[in-house]
């Protein structure tokens, strides 16, 4: 990106956002387009937090890896937030590219919660999100 390092934080904040609505849009239609969305809620959100401090991931491992060093290890976040974000990140995985792993209805309404804590961790955590 070449804005600015605020700017970064409100795209990718938008960008939560917008994904975050569209899981709970899709929950009744499609599963595994809510539990897409929810995980790309969670990695935006995150993107955000990373950004708001100076810090781009291009991969989403590389995202993965900075929550559980940089939040998780840290203490910034709880065991529970790093491990629901793993868990989005192999879930959303798994019902893109798995066509044995369609996600329930259930699963799905977990998901969008799971992404819905993150964002709101994220929220406290970035000034700039108010």
């Amino acid at each position: 990106m070449s804005q600015g390092a605020g700017e970064d934080v409100l795209w990718f904040w938008r960008h939560a956002e917008t994904a975050l609505k569209a899981a709970r849009q899709n929950l009744q239609i499609d599963p595994s387009t809510a539990v897409n969305r929810a995980y790309y809620a969670a990695f935006y959100a995150v993107s955000a937090l990373f950004a708001s401090e100076g810090r781009t991931y291009t991969r989403h491992s590389a995202v993965e890896t900075a929550v559980h060093r940089d939040l998780v290890n840290t203490g910034r976040w709880t065991q529970d937030l790093g491990a629901a974000y793993r868990e989005l990140h192999s879930l959303r995985t798994a019902a893109d590219y798995d066509v044995s792993a369609f996600p329930t209805a259930e699963r799905a309404q977990e998901a969008v919660q799971q992404a819905h804590t993150i964002l709101e961790a994220v929220r406290a955590s970035c000034p700039q999100l108010g």
